[in-house]
């Protein structure tokens, strides 16, 4: 199985937005980076996806949702600040599906952090906005992970 690890894309300036962060939507540059995320995983089996309720966050997998057919889940273990025990526990619940996780920087940059203390190889160290870890899943472990930047760019 596998798992990807979608950091949102691109969400207006927080400094300019003056209403609550959860509804912060993507900019036009985000938009741009939701759709090709959703062309390069359109054809990779995916049968779930799990985001946190934010607007940016939903925004960033509307466009995967809308091609696939697979109806967005929600779940505060990938919001911003949420403990590492929290995600894991998500990620084991979900390690035989082929799923995307949509997240933020910190939540995503935990849960590498922790497969790499438990032996896998990280290729990269990035987390751009937009950009997607492939995580192959062996008997309910992550074994490998591969950093895809974001697609088109």
């Amino acid at each position: 199985m596998t798992l990807f690890l979608v950091r949102h894309a691109k969400a207006g300036s927080r400094k300019a937005w003056s209403g609550d962060d959860q509804l912060r939507p993507l900019s036009k540059r985000g938009r741009r980076q939701a759709r090709a995320v959703a062309k390069a995983l359109a054809g990779e089996g995916i049968t779930r996806i799990v985001s946190i309720p934010f607007v940016g966050c939903r925004e960033a997998v509307q466009p995967l949702d809308e091609r696939v057919d697979v109806p967005v889940e929600h779940s505060d273990a990938l919001a911003e600040g949420a403990p590492l025990a929290d995600s894991l526990r998500l990620v084991e619940k979900i390690a035989g599906d082929t799923a995307v996780l949509c997240s933020h920087g910190d939540v995503l940059g935990n849960l590498l952090n922790h497969f790499a203390s438990t032996g896998v190889a990280l290729d990269d160290h990035r987390l751009e906005k937009g950009s997607v870890w492939v995580l192959d899943v062996i008997d309910g472990e992550v074994r490998a992970a591969h950093y895809v930047p974001t697609p088109g760019h």
